[in-house]
Formats: C-alpha cells, sequence, structure tokens
C-alpha cells in the first residue's frame, strides 16, 4: 500500500473528486513515524481481534492486519469505505463495517459488537483490543462506552485530541479531572505516549492530538459491585463541580435519600463542608459510591 503523505491523500482524493469531511472528523494521520508507534504501542499479536473506527483510507488498517489474527475496522463514509475496500481487498482478515460504530452516544452499535464478537470466539486464545485514529467528534462515547460495553477492550491505543487525554489521565483537584478521569482510571491503567502537533495530520485539524494507551484491569473491574450505577453516580458528582460534594450529592439522590442520610454518609466518609467531588480521588469516589449505593439499597428492602 502507498504510504500516506499529503501529497499521496491529495491526489487520492483528486482522483475521485473528494475532499476530507469535517463532520467525520476525518484528519489523516500522515507521519508515518506515529503510525507505526501507534501499532507498536498496540503490541498487536498472532491472538489479537482489533476494532479499528475509522477506517480511512485503509493504511492502518493494513499494517494491523499483518500483525493480527483480525481486524474489525468501521467507516462511516461511504466515498472512503469504497476506497479502502479497494486497498484492502487481499487483507482476508479484516473485516470491514459501513456505518456508524455508535447506536447512540451510550451504546456501541449491535452490529460492531457482534462482528468482534464472532473473530473472538473463532480461538479460545483470542484477545480483544483497540487501535485508531478516532475521529474527534466520536472519541470520548467510543472509549467510555467500550468500558461498559459487552466487549471490553484489554487495551485501547487511539489518537485523540490532546485535551482529551489530559482529561483521561487528570488527577485530583486538577483543572482537567472529571467524570471521564474517574471513569477511566476505575477501570484501566492510563498513558500519554506522544504529544502530537497539528502538522502531522491532513487535513490540519485547529488542535494538537496525543496518541494514548490505556490498559484493561480485570481486578479493578471485579472492585466495581454495580459499575452502571458508578458510571452514572460519578457522571452525576461532576455535573456541578464547583459546588459543595453535599448539595451534588443531595441533588443526585433527590428523592431517594434524605438529608440525614447523606449528612451520615458524607460524615463517614469524613468529609467536610467545604469538600467537593474534584478533590477526591478514584478509591475516595469508589468508597463513596458504594455507601450511597448499600444506602438506596438499604431503604428499598425495608
Amino acid at each position: 500500500m502507498a504510504r500516506q503523505t499529503v501529497s499521496y491523500l491529495m491526489r487520492l482524493f483528486d482522483e475521485i473528486g473528494l475532499n476530507p469531511d469535517s463532520r467525520h472528523g476525518q484528519n489523516f494521520l500522515i507521519d508515518i513515524n506515529l503510525v507505526e508507534l501507534l501499532v507498536r504501542s498496540a503490541e498487536i499479536g498472532p491472538n489479537d481481534v482489533v476494532l479499528e473506527v475509522g477506517t480511512g483510507t485503509g493504511s492502518l488498517t493494513a499494517m494491523m492486519a499483518k500483525k493480527a489474527a483480525a481486524v474489525v475496522t468501521v467507516e462511516i463514509d461511504e466515498h472512503l469505505y469504497r476506497l479502502a475496500s479497494q486497498e484492502l481487498a487481499e487483507s482476508d482478515n479484516v473485516r470491514m463495517l459501513h456505518q456508524d460504530a455508535l447506536r447512540n452516544k451510550n451504546n456501541m452499535h449491535p452490529n460492531v459488537v457482534q462482528a468482534v464478537q464472532e473473530q473472538l470466539s473463532l480461538g479460545s486464545a483470542r484477545r480483544f483490543k483497540v487501535a485508531a485514529n478516532l475521529p474527534y467528534n466520536i472519541a470520548t462515547p467510543i472509549i467510555s462506552n467500550l468500558l461498559l460495553s459487552e466487549i471490553v477492550p484489554d487495551t485501547m491505543t487511539v489518537t485523540i485530541q490532546k485535551e482529551l487525554a489530559e482529561r483521561i489521565t487528570a488527577r485530583p483537584s486538577t483543572k482537567d479531572y472529571s467524570a471521564l478521569s474517574v471513569w477511566v482510571q476505575s477501570l484501566c491503567d492510563t498513558e500519554i505516549v506522544r504529544l502530537m502537533p497539528p502538522s502531522v495530520f491532513w487535513p490540519r485539524p485547529k488542535v494538537h492530538s496525543a496518541i494514548i494507551h490505556l490498559e484493561h484491569r480485570a481486578e479493578r473491574r471485579e472492585r466495581i459491585a454495580d459499575l452502571e450505577f458508578f458510571h452514572t453516580f460519578v457522571r452525576a458528582m461532576f455535573f456541578h463541580r464547583r459546588k459543595f460534594l453535599r448539595s451534588v450529592v443531595l441533588s443526585a439522590f433527590k428523592g431517594r435519600l434524605d438529608k440525614p442520610t447523606v449528612d451520615q454518609v458524607l460524615q463517614e466518609m469524613q468529609f467536610g463542608p467545604n469538600t467537593r467531588a474534584e478533590e477526591l480521588d478514584v478509591q475516595t469516589m469508589l468508597a463513596l459510591s458504594d455507601l450511597l449505593r448499600e444506602r438506596l439499597q438499604s431503604l428499598q428492602s425495608e
């Protein structure tokens, strides 16, 4: 396959009368060294089933297909889907899907889940990984939803906006610390592999980017008694991030937990009146979630 450079892409798009579509976050990674770094960081091996969201021209897909057991790649753009289909015609371990990877903002599309499950079922030693130059406009729901889906990746190695990478890896009491930070770190080790300037993409985005590597930790998942509850709880805790924790908890559990019960929980956690959610580390957030969930369950069983 031809090397994905600016001149190659411009010529290719000109030949088919196409322009990159900003609606689909089409920014192509043109630095071959960074493409290779992404693949190396994903540590793709012969037992791995890789999901790629955003096939593009298929250059990254082809590189991964040489190393993986199978690649399931999803492309929403009809022109790029047809173009990549031609480029990947000889890669018999690539399954291409022409559709949106998401069913809605909170769920992966069932066709994508099914395609990955089918490939995983072909060998007991097969492992699931995600590696992609993610379209910016869907990066957050893709990462967040996969951690709550039926198919949880062992690793995710993806290019995303630098700002998003900093939110995912942020620590408590920093401006970037958010619900996404807590949610991802509660389940994964997180690492920013490389920061990237706009110049390594075509067309150039207006923002800097990053390659981020997430490694799922099964023991952390087992620690969370109710994933759906915790996911909802964390988002509620950061809905009004500047408000004091007591106010936020009362609002989140309005009609389900009264003020004396909330105050008792916060006292047990030894939180002061000026405590805010953004000050709490992941383990503390988990402990608070567990206590509140237990209070709810005890009230429901009365």
